[in-house]
């Protein structure tokens, strides 16, 4: 993988728009958001419809199976060459595109810059609430995308792999897995809405190049899947997001370090 696969550009989704296989997903985490604007022909990414509604942690993810029916029913195939954006929080849309990933669709990008840079480069907005007719996605669980609290935990006394909080420092210091270390996700963004060029993804990513394995956590599991990203249009595929993060972590008794501002991290989850 690497950029040009991972991320649009506004003006290249520009010059597609028209072209029927394509499906666009405003991946913002409330649809108020999504009806007061959004592109033109855009379905609205529901990611509570992800997430495995007999977990009692927030947004975790769907089994495999249903996972890949959910895909299907919002209009995806195999076929579909699909573009994923948010509005002013790039991790929403960071989020869908892993998810969809892990369930084995090889064409989806996450359009660079949101909806801001979509209408900086001159596209139009609509309100109109969109779907995509269902149809057959034949999926397959890739392997290692996704990892659970026991991976952590294993993890954890490995020399050769980094568990990274992808919190911002404050929240880091409020709460965080013992013995993980910080490597904020807004470091890699810029305002919000755009990756960071590769230059600077690599320089702040070069310290961890040399584990054998990455595991990147936040709140919720949405927030670290921009580092994930980030190591991947490097072409670092040697990492995995732990699902649960922070919330299933705490929620289980699990071992954490903190000064107890515990405020500070659930509001950045």
């Amino acid at each position: 993988m690497n950029r040009n696969t991972m991320l649009i550009e506004a003006d290249e989704l520009l010059s597609k728009m028209g072209n029927e296989n394509i499906r666009i997903f405003d991946a913002t985490i409330t649809d108020d958001v999504y009806l007061q604007e959004h592109i033109p022909g855009a379905a609205y990414f529901d990611h509570e419809k992800y997430s495995d509604p007999d977990s009692k942690y927030e947004y975790t993810l769907l089994p495999g199976a249903a996972l890949i029916e959910q895909i299907g029913k919002v209009g995806i195939s195999n076929d579909s060459e699909i573009i994923f954006y948010a509005c002013g929080m790039l991790p929403y849309a960071a989020r869908a595109w892993w998810m969809l990933r892990h369930a084995g669709h090889q064409n989806a990008r996450v359009l660079n810059g949101g909806l801001s840079a979509w209408k900086k480069a001159g596209g139009t907005t609509e309100q109109e609430s969109r779907q995509y007719e269902p149809s057959a996605f034949q999926g397959q669980i890739r392997a290692g995308m996704f990892v659970s609290k026991e991976d952590v935990m294993e993890a954890l006394k490995k020399d050769d792999v980094a568990t990274i909080n992808v919190m911002p420092i404050e929240s880091h210091e409020g709460m965080h897995i013992t013995d993980s270390s910080n490597l904020s996700c807004m470091d890699l963004m810029q305002g919000m809405d755009y990756f960071q060029p590769n230059e600077e993804l690599a320089s702040r990513l070069k310290e961890l190049a040399g584990y054998e394995h990455i595991i990147t956590y936040c709140g919720g599991g949405i927030a670290a899947t921009v580092n994930a990203m980030a190591h991947w249009i490097l072409g670092q595929e040697n990492v995995a997001v732990y699902d649960g993060s922070l919330y299933e972590w705490f929620g289980e008794g699990l071992p954490t370090t903190g000064n107890g501002r515990w405020e500070i991290w659930k509001q950045e989850a």
